[in-house]
């Protein structure tokens, strides 16, 4: 009996591979929603728009990007969750996907088992500038000056739980200084205050801080990465800086709803890397200080789990808790 229950099932998943197979050689037969769960102008926003802007004609269809911010993402988050799992709904992934199950807000959804992840995309290293008018012209005057005077100096972020306020309580741990944490409701506001001197300093993805880098009106002191970026050529790296934990990278992945075929997803992994891969793409890519990862949708899933727990254990020590 047991012989026959698994020669069933394996001759089930023979078919429902089979039905997978057939089903991605006709997919798409639409054209294709990315859900952008953060509003337009954003990093993410930029590299959704970039690569879809690239893999739509390679795919038979356009690929469409749909901004659903609000709710910390999970309006977004939760719209492709419910979405139908064949492959013409997908989303944006980042950072903040990874924190948000950590803040101890209900979700209306699974954030480990909704999903199926495609590939990772691309990546930026995050950077931490200040206001011009900061007297600290390297990341080693800085932190001597926060030691000098603690609770004196403040970070801003786009608000409680963001990217922004966990890279820059990563950066106060383990520089082992006393910042003041300054929540703003979006990025937008946090940068247009630091650049006015409202604020003194913000961890954030290197695409959004750079064109303000150029202008003068920030000033760049690290970029969190093992090694300098080739559009910041003169600022040091946190590994070189003597602070490698505070390695960590700005990336957009791209998901689709749990119980999406596998050879759906394959087809959009390889659709994805092949636009990442392309002169076009790495040319598009590297103007915004981003570097391509086109890895296997094994490789991505294994990576957003490494960020939860990451990012879950900074939550933790830093006792953050979402608005």
């Amino acid at each position: 009996m047991m012989l026959f229950n698994s020669r069933r099932l394996a001759a089930a998943m023979l078919l429902l591979a089979g039905v997978g197979g057939a089903f991605a050689q006709s997919y798409p037969t639409k054209p294709i929603t990315v859900v952008v769960p953060h509003a337009v102008g954003g990093t993410t926003d930029i590299v959704a728009r970039l690569i879809t802007a690239q893999i739509g004609n390679g795919l038979g269809q356009p690929m469409v990007v749909d901004n659903r911010a609000g709710g910390g993402g999970n309006i977004g988050w939760g719209s492709v969750a419910r979405s139908a799992p064949d492959g013409h709904t997908l989303l944006t992934t980042e950072m903040s996907f990874t924190i948000a199950p950590s803040l101890g807000t209900k979700q209306p959804f699974d954030p480990k088992k909704d999903f199926s992840h495609i590939i990772t995309a691309a990546a930026a290293p995050q950077v931490l500038v200040v206001n011009p008018q900061v007297p600290a012209k390297t990341v080693q005057e800085f932190i001597a000056a926060a030691k000098a005077n603690p609770g004196k100096l403040n970070y801003g972020s786009g608000g409680n739980g963001t990217n922004t306020h966990l890279g820059g309580e990563l950066f106060k741990r383990e520089a082992g200084i006393d910042l003041v944490h300054v929540p703003y409701k979006g990025a937008g506001q946090v940068l247009q205050d630091l650049m006015g001197g409202q604020v003194q300093a913000l961890v954030t993805s290197l695409p959004t801080a750079l064109p303000h880098i150029k202008s003068g009106k920030l000033r760049a002191l690290m970029v969190t990465s093992e090694k300098r970026s080739t559009l910041l050529p003169d600022v040091p790296s946190a590994k070189e800086v003597g602070l490698p934990k505070v390695v960590m990278d700005f990336w957009v992945g791209f998901a689709a709803p749990a119980g999406t075929p596998q050879p759906v997803v394959e087809k959009l992994n390889k659709a994805i890397a092949d636009a990442l891969n392309s002169p076009e793409g790495r040319k598009r890519l590297a103007e915004q200080g981003l570097e391509p990862v086109p890895n296997s949708p094994a490789q991505a899933s294994k990576f957003v789990e490494s960020e939860m727990q990451r990012w879950g254990a900074v939550v933790k020590a830093a006792g953050i808790k979402a608005d």
